[in-house]
């Protein structure tokens, strides 16, 4: 498994450590931990993902693109 080079010795991560990390609005981020596709627990108005969580999710959005790439012969962009 790959390690997320974010600072990441700390054991849970805010939105905005996920923001940064994967440069995307915390809209996004957000919209992923609603929906339940990113495991998370809230705390008042505030998210928290287990670091191993988001790398098990990341990694999981890496092979399913790879995947899809290699099913369509298509790389990101085109088509």
């Amino acid at each position: 498994m790959d390690r997320i080079p974010v600072d990441l010795d700390k054991p849970w991560l805010t939105v905005a450590d996920i923001c940064d990390y994967m440069d995307v609005s915390t809209f996004v981020v957000t919209s992923v931990l609603r929906s339940g596709e990113l495991p998370a627990v809230k705390f008042g108005r505030e998210w928290r993902v287990a670091r191993g969580d988001f790398e098990d999710w990341i990694n999981t959005q890496r092979a399913q693109s790879t995947g899809h790439r290699a099913q369509t012969g298509q790389r990101p962009g085109e088509g």
